[in-house]
């Protein structure tokens, strides 16, 4: 492990129950194709709790201390000499990835996010042994390979714009991959922090959209956001109304939940596409997919490319999370709330609130 580097302000959790808590960590000095970023705001996102609780143990087992946070928007403050991208005083962000093999097919495709070599934010192997894993947003700087360091529109709230790294991405790119658009009919399954950012977008691309939700407290928050139409799913007469009408369905939940009742709702050859990941395994039924050519995907971020365009796209559109911003003080009592589904629709930590102990 090498020692050169800076001591940086983060909050991290020292072991799967223990938590967050005030701590110093070692940040490496800018290589020549690295940026050092002063965090403005970190988005709170439920993988954060997941990994550092350890609650993915069997597939992403946790390491710690763990600085949690990937959806991460700063200033520049430094740059190597070798980096042509950004400058010093440049709004950019970091989302989930922070390095790749660079080499492989799906990094040539621009589809880092597939790399059987990526380095996350936080929880990978510190490939520059600066740390014995990587560090994430939790903190008061950070750095990153400029590829994978990006544009925010200037127009853009930093704390609205911080989740967008994260569930931004992530129901940008099924949107994009099937083509939605003007003359297309978009539902939206669960109105939380996922489910919000896809009922803006998708309103965005021009769909018509439906928000599915089982509150019917969420009608007016849906139709603010951009919803058309809001279906309660648990009224089987508001779900029939819809059979056999959607090009495509964006299904957000990560509880146990039938997403048959949303097959039936695909036109011909419909996608269905899973972004919410529920604990066990979803029953799905054989026939409602054979009769009507349907089908089920899922959908994993997006690469660094990709992840630009939405940006681009949220810049041209106005487009930000709606966000509670917190200082990080109270980041533990986030937590809880999050768990309890107590936020509209995401927490942006102020790391300006790190210097302030």
């Amino acid at each position: 492990m090498t020692t050169s580097g800076y001591n940086a302000k983060a909050y991290a959790a020292a072991a799967a129950t223990s938590p967050l808590a005030r701590t110093t960590i070692r940040r490496r000095e800018p290589t020549a194709r690295d940026v050092r970023i002063e965090i403005l705001f970190c988005g709170i996102c439920h993988s954060d709790l997941h990994y550092a609780r350890n609650e993915w143990r069997d597939v992403l087992p946790a390491a710690y201390p763990c600085v949690p946070g990937h959806e991460i928007v700063g200033r520049v403050a430094k740059v190597g000499p070798g980096v042509a991208r950004h400058k010093v005083g440049d709004l950019v962000a970091v989302g989930c990835l922070v390095d790749s093999d660079h080499t492989c097919p799906n990094c040539q495709a621009g589809l880092e996010n597939f790399c059987p070599n990526l380095t996350l934010t936080f929880g990978s192997v510190d490939r520059h042994g600066t740390a014995p894993v990587t560090f994430g947003g939790y903190s008061d700087s950070i750095v990153v390979d400029e590829r994978f360091v990006l544009r925010v529109p200037s127009n853009l709230n930093p704390a609205g714009a911080a989740p967008l790294l994260c569930a931004g991405i992530t129901t940008y790119s099924p949107l994009r991959r099937f083509g939605v658009g003007k003359g297309k009919k978009v539902g939206i399954v669960g109105l939380g922090g996922l489910g919000h950012m896809g009922t803006k977008l998708a309103r965005a691309f021009g769909a018509h959209v439906v928000v599915f939700t089982t509150s019917p407290s969420k009608t007016e928050d849906a139709q603010r956001l951009g919803a058309h139409e809001v279906v309660v799913s648990r009224n089987a007469d508001e779900m029939k109304k819809h059979a056999g009408s959607f090009d495509f369905i964006l299904d957000t939940v990560a509880a146990d939940h039938d997403i048959n009742q949303y097959l039936n709702l695909l036109r011909l050859e419909g996608n269905l596409t899973l972004v919410g990941a529920p604990p066990k395994p979803l029953a799905l039924s054989s026939f409602a997919l054979i009769f009507g050519n349907r089908s089920v995907s899922g959908s994993n971020i997006g690469g660094i490319p990709q992840t630009q365009e939405m940006l681009d796209f949220c810049g041209q559109h106005g487009i930000t999370a709606d966000v509670e911003v917190i200082p990080v003080q109270k980041v533990n009592e986030a937590w809880d709330r999050l768990v309890k589904a107590d936020v509209k629709y995401r927490f942006a930590i102020d790391m300006a609130s790190l210097g302030a102990e």
